[in-house]
């Protein structure tokens, strides 16, 4: 007897214009997390990716996209939002990496602090977060996950395939080795 597979695949595709990335373009092995900075899975995610990160070096591209999920976690749009308002300063990473060492302060006074601790022009991401400037693309990460197949975070996606199996450290060492090998 023949089964259906049903595979969830990224439908917005990777690119250097639009989306924050780190390693190399030509990696052999791009994972795409969607997450929310205020999930305790992602923030016990993130330690584990850093790690991936550092074993994989140059084999390994890594993308986030922004999926708040605002009915569980009341802070994780605006956290979205000064992440976005960190990389309209080239500070993307620095701030994306404080939001999840700092998983339990995410208000808005937090937000303020860790910009003024980046060095960024604080009055523009005061404004812009007040004026929700980054909305539209928090939305349209999101949006690009539920088409995706996203229902929770942290969902990843390994060249474009979503990683239904344990995001433990050797588990997703494991698969990410494998799709680098094909």
């Amino acid at each position: 007897m023949s089964r259906t597979q049903w595979e969830a695949v990224l439908t917005m595709p990777v690119t250097e214009e639009r989306d924050h990335i780190q390693g190399p373009t030509d990696a052999p092995v791009t994972l795409v997390q969607y997450g929310d900075y205020e999930c305790p899975y992602c923030g016990a995610a993130y330690p584990i990716i850093k790690e991936v990160q550092a074993r994989m070096s140059e084999r390994l591209r890594f993308v986030f996209r922004n999926f708040p999920i605002t009915t569980s976690h009341p802070h994780a749009q605006q956290a979205a939002e000064a992440a976005e308002a960190a990389a309209n300063q080239g500070s993307f990473w620095q701030m994306h990496d404080l939001l999840y060492e700092n998983q339990k302060r995410l208000r808005d006074h937090d937000l303020h602090a860790y910009a003024e601790q980046l060095g960024l022009d604080v009055e523009l991401f005061d404004k812009e977060l007040a004026e929700h400037v980054h909305a539209e693309r928090v939305h349209e990460d999101f949006m690009s996950g539920v088409r995706s197949g996203v229902n929770g975070t942290p969902t990843f996606y390994i060249n474009g395939v979503r990683h239904d199996d344990s995001y433990e450290i050797e588990t997703l060492l494991a698969a990410l080795e494998r799709a680098g090998a094909s």
